[in-house]
């Protein structure tokens, strides 16, 4: 199976507690959806968050994510 690598940041993180999972490559809102469905505690996280795919900040949830890519998933940072 080709793989992704989500990696979990902040109160994602703390919600999954895991810091990242491998799921099957798809797109961007099914690799979320998956992620919701393996740690519930995410879905009040993951509105909130943004998405860096490869280190580029990504909008587009109908991105098919390449095997071998890495998403990074933000939650809002507070600070200053």
């Amino acid at each position: 199976m080709e793989t992704v690598e989500v990696r979990f940041f902040a109160a994602a993180r703390a919600a999954a507690k895991t810091e990242s999972l491998n799921l099957a490559s798809a797109t961007l809102q099914d690799i979320l959806n998956k992620c919701i469905t393996t740690y519930p505690e995410l879905e009040r996280i993951i509105p909130q968050c943004s998405f860096l795919v490869n280190g580029v900040a990504n909008h587009d949830r109908e991105l098919l994510i390449k095997a071998g890519s890495q998403i990074d998933v933000l939650p809002k940072f507070a600070g200053g």
